[in-house]
């Protein structure tokens, strides 16, 4: 099974990637959301949390995973912060 990628920018409303990451979780249980910069990785940080607050309604729990990825953007080597994402049953996470 491949992970889907969900590209974020500075200009993402993180209500909309928020409402995305849910939807890809709730099909799959993991996601992984790509970010440069540090306004994309500001947006997608805000997207997870609140990703959380709608998934914990649904006694769900995401753990997430940061890590980097070189990618190219128009011909340039650049690094990408890539924030694996899982939705896990509330019991199922440790505290």
């Amino acid at each position: 099974m491949e992970i889907e990628i969900l590209k974020v920018s500075s200009k993402s409303t993180p209500n909309m990637v928020a409402g995305a990451l849910a939807g890809v979780l709730r099909e799959a249980g993991i996601a992984e959301l790509q970010a440069v910069g540090a306004g994309a990785v500001n947006q997608a940080v805000k997207a997870i949390a609140i990703a959380s607050s709608f998934m914990a309604q649904e006694a769900k729990q995401l753990i997430c995973k940061p890590g980097f990825k070189e990618i190219t953007i128009d011909g340039t080597e650049r690094t990408a912060i890539r924030f694996v994402v899982e939705s896990l049953p509330t019991e199922d996470v440790e505290a």
